[in-house]
């Protein structure tokens, strides 16, 4: 394979391409405007419980209402599930009792029951909360599922639910003392001593039957009133419950201000923005064990996981103290003395403390939570951060002791992913199965608690989302095995073996194993073609096209196939990765222009076979190549899809390693593409906008002109979760900031630069954006423009901001770069 150029697969199977020429050249109008004249991409895919058909959502066009399809795989008839049909629906990721005689599922926030023999529907609750969670308990006689952190169990045969636990955050009634005045009331009087005595004897008398009785509603817990309940989690065999705690009225850091001026009122308005990196940490988290059968509770401490009562940060702070005392040394001597024992007590904080830990819960990564109960209920795992993220813990719980028993720790000098987190229990109830990076690049674990790791997957390639076959023999997941930009479904046995192909798409994006294992729905789409649906047998049989939503304008167009080449680092031993756009009739007897763009998030990945997230870009691409130029669009360090050392290349330095990146991406430019060095722009949003600003004011000489969208700044004004990962906290570790932000560097500017900002972003501030233009104001900078859009947030939603932002980006190259 051409190290250079590694030409892109053209089209999705199925997908004819259109003929040449059958419609005209992509206007700037056209690319902005309302996405619904693509067509809209198929979501949220998911199989019926009979395995007989499949359903999906889909926009409408012109309204931002979804539809639930139902496709019939019988006779592939596609029909939309109106209001009576829904009666009727199964809901999204139907979980199963180990019999797989019965199936429940979540649809429209109530849950629902079926048999799967005779298809028999029965609606378990019908309540104006959200019901979720649902699950059966290991004997299958009942349903289990959670209304916020309260659980509820329903008995099947009998048709009667109730809570299966009943957690509160307040003080024990019956465990309050009376104070000194009580106390003496009570020696005092022998009637108050009686009927103390007679309550406290009916109060034990009732929690006695309460807990004999298997109709009485269960006795509560109390955890006191300092803590806030976090989530809760329900064994299956009902006997255990783990309640997440965080410290109650806990101060996370002040917030700012978001000032809104055009709105429905007339007058201005505020919301509240979010915290600042630094301000706090997030709060502290600890867990509580409550035995049901027995009615105690027990905390479950982290203090004997490994590496806990290590400081990471340690090192970091003592170049901080270094740097403080040569910035201090010109000063006097009282100040210099001062600040040395300052810097002095700054290093040694925190050292040799248990640090404070966090649980993964729903939403912060790729598995669902942090909290994994074998089916059986007789074994718990549990995913453990610290806050600082260096070190990521998956422990089982000793039940017996009440303790939590490390079975993988992975450490991070940088930070531990966001991805790749994902971890449960084998059909077995036995074996624990996780992803981890510990190799370099995520891989597929499994091991027997106390026993030693066995890598079910190897390699430099990234897998995830794995999913166990109902009868264990299989691991089904998402693998870019091939080539960093190819994703596809792969299988490996449970017990390690071949990693086996089973779709060849290119651009698999996600997929859901058919209930009896035979089939995969899977989403899949290519460089122009949004997701779409497919089935294909789990032995990597033929694949069978079911939709097709793209609007019959835009299937007539011709498009610009980007070539994925690899370019050659001068830093590092990988190649880069970079999508190339070049006209099919390109000049290379003349010089041209070029524009590089920055795709945002840092760690995202955009060169690859799929859809991409920058659709309206890659379409902006297009006009441009059709006017000349060339664009190439690059994968720089920080970038996901190529292992951890690529991902954690920016700690402490984020905005160098990527700019060395971006540089290589010219001179590849200038060598092969016949690019005039002297007319290379940049662009990009948000991450893309922050290295858009890096590379204006660290490399003028390179990028003569720049359209910075809704960039970050100043780090120091950004979010805790995301910042302190990579840069540590500007109270421990300013030297990171000040190499990081932007502001720092804005003295280098020399060409014209364009600074793009939704006024109502509520993740990068629009402040940031006026900070810097006053920063380059007072520098005397020429040439430089803040546009902003009132009525847009961070991602814009209106056509009409679009089209206003990227008429001034094609100005600003058109004026400098043509």
């Amino acid at each position: 394979m051409d190290r250079l150029a590694v030409a892109c697969f053209v089209a999705l199977v199925g997908f004819a391409a259109a003929p040449a020429g059958a419609a005209p050249s992509i206007t700037l109008e056209q690319a902005m405007a309302d996405p619904d004249w693509i067509g809209a991409p198929v979501e949220n895919a998911y199989w019926s419980v009979d395995g007989a058909s499949i359903y999906y959502d889909l926009k409408r066009s012109g309204s931002p209402v979804r539809d639930r399809h139902r496709i019939d795989l019988g006779d592939g008839r596609d029909a939309i599930v109106d209001p009576a049909a829904m009666a009727g629906a199964d809901g999204g990721e139907p979980v199963f009792d180990r019999a797989r005689a019965r199936a429940a599922f979540v649809r429209n926030g109530d849950v629902f029951l079926r048999e799967v023999g005779s298809g028999r529907l029965v609606q378990v609750t019908r309540t104006p909360e959200d019901e979720a969670s649902p699950q059966f308990s290991a004997d299958g006689g009942s349903l289990q599922y959670r209304v916020g952190n309260a659980w509820f169990r329903y008995d099947i045969a009998s048709a009667i639910g109730g809570p299966a636990a009943i957690v509160k955050a307040e003080k024990d009634p019956q465990a309050k003392k009376p104070d000194d005045l009580g106390a003496d009331q009570l020696r005092w009087f022998s009637t108050l001593r009686k009927d103390k005595a007679d309550r406290d004897a009916r109060t034990r008398h009732g929690e006695e039957f309460a807990k004999g009785d298997p109709t009485r509603a269960p006795l509560p817990f109390y955890l006191g009133d300092e803590v806030k309940i976090e989530s809760t989690s329900l064994s299956p065999n009902g006997r255990w419950m783990l309640v997440v705690t965080s410290p109650k009225g806990y101060e996370h850091g002040k917030q700012g201000k978001l000032q809104r001026f055009v709105t429905e009122s007339g007058y201005e308005e505020q919301e509240d923005e979010r915290t600042r990196v630094g301000r706090n940490d997030p709060a502290p988290q600890s867990l509580v064990l409550l035995d049901l059968e027995r009615h105690v509770q027990h905390a479950l401490a982290s203090e004997d996981l490994p590496g806990i009562h290590d400081d990471p940060l340690k090192s970091v702070r003592e170049e901080n103290a270094r740097r403080k005392r040569e910035l201090d040394a010109t000063k006097d001597a009282d100040a210099h003395d001062a600040a040395k024992a300052e810097a002095k007590k700054d290093a040694g904080k925190d050292e040799a403390k248990t640090r404070a830990v966090r649980i993964v819960s729903d939403g912060d990564d790729g598995g669902g939570g942090g909290i994994a109960w074998s089916a059986d209920g007789a074994s718990l795992a549990i995913q453990i951060r610290a806050i600082d993220n260096k070190d990521r813990w998956i422990a089982s719980v000793d039940f017996d002791r009440a303790k939590l028993v490390n079975q993988h720790r992975l450490t991070d000098p940088a930070w531990i992913n966001w991805n790749f987190n994902e971890f449960g229990w084998e059909r077995d109830d036995r074996t624990l199965w996780y992803v981890s990076e510990e190799s370099g690049y995520a891989q597929l674990y499994a091991k027997q608690p106390g026993g030693k790791a066995k890598a079910l997957t190897s390699g430099r390639f990234e897998v995830s989302a794995p999913v166990q076959s109902p009868d264990g023999r299989w691991f089904y997941l998402r693998a870019n095995a091939e080539a960093p930009y190819r994703y596809d479904v792969y299988r490996v046995a449970s017990a390690g073996g071949t990693l086996e192909r089973v779709t060849n798409l290119h651009g698999m994006q996600q997929f859901a194993l058919s209930p009896d294992a035979t089939r995969l729905a899977v989403l899949h789409s290519s460089a122009y073609v949004p997701a779409q649906l497919a089935v294909v047998t789990v032995d990597g049989g033929k694949l069978r096209e079911l939709t097709d939503t793209r609007t019959a304008d835009y299937k007539a167009r011709t498009w610009i196939e980007p070539r994925i080449i690899e370019i050659p680092s001068t830093h590092v031993k990988q190649p880069i990765y970079a999508k190339f756009y070049q006209a099919k009739d390109f000049d290379a007897s003349k010089k041209h222009p070029a524009v590089l763009f920055v795709h945002g998030a840092g760690y995202t990945q955009n060169v690859h076979e799929q859809f991409p997230y920058y659709f309206r870009e890659q379409m902006f691409h297009n006009l441009l190549v059709g006017e000349g130029y060339v664009v190439l669009d690059i994968d720089y360090r920080a970038s996901e899809g190529y292992g951890r050392d690529w991902r954690t290349a920016i700690y402490r330095q984020m905005g160098h390693p990527e700019l060395e990146d971006l540089v290589d991406g010219v001179h590849w430019l200038e060598k092969n593409a016949a690019v005039d060095p002297q007319r290379v722009g940049v662009y990009g949003g948000s991450y893309g906008g922050f290295m858009t600003l890096m590379a204006m004011f660290r490399a003028p000489e390179v990028f003569r002109a720049g359209a910075a969208l809704r960039p970050v700044t100043d780090w120091a004004q950004y979010n805790h979760e995301y910042t302190s990962n990579i840069l540590n906290t500007p109270q421990v570790d300013p030297i990171a900031y000040a190499r990081s932000s932007p502001i720092e560097f804005a003295d280098g500017l020399r060409g014209p630069l364009l600074i793009a900002h939704g006024m109502i972003d509520d993740n990068v501030l629009f402040e940031d954006s006026v900070r810097l233009y006053q920063r380059l104001i007072e520098l005397h900078k020429d040439d430089f423009e803040l546009a902003g859009y009132p009525l847009d947030r961070h991602g814009f939603t209106h056509a009409d901001s679009w089209l206003d932002e990227y008429k001034r980006i094609h100005k600003l190259f058109q004026a400098n770069l043509r």
